[in-house]
């Protein structure tokens, strides 16, 4: 039976049934240069990985797409750098007795009540909050 290679190039190889699939990826190699282990050979969505190919289901005239296996490679931009400055930065200690000062709602509040709610009368002109005058 004959069946179709994609590669780099296309072959139209003659093969038996009982063709396994190491012999198939020594073809690759000799009309490629290829090397057999580093080639994957894929059929109908499937990983060819061992057995015959009538096991796998290739009948005459079925395409395989051989693929190359690449090793490594570069990660591109951000994903590099990923974590890098949180890992750079020195961890510091809270201040202790140090209270964090209070915001929105809850500071309206205490200066409300500071003003006009805990108001003791006192004798004489009302001085402002600065004053040093006794």
């Amino acid at each position: 039976m004959q069946i179709f290679l994609n590669c780099q190039e296309s072959h139209l190889v003659e093969v038996d049934a009982t063709t396994s699939v190491g012999q198939l990826r020594d073809i690759v190699q000799a009309r490629e240069g290829v090397p057999a282990s580093a080639c994957y050979l894929v059929s109908q969505g499937h990983l060819l990985s061992e057995g015959t190919l009538a096991e796998n289901g290739i009948a005459a005239l079925s395409t395989v797409q051989v693929g190359v296996r690449m090793v490594g490679g570069k990660v591109h931009g951000s994903l590099a750098r990923a974590g890098k400055v949180k890992g750079q930065t020195p961890k510091v200690d809270k201040e202790e007795g140090k209270r964090k000062q209070k915001t929105g709602r809850c500071k309206r509040r205490n200066q409300y009540n500071k003003r006009f709610v805990n108001v003791v009368p006192g004798i004489g002109k009302k001085r402002g909050p600065n004053s040093n005058a006794e």
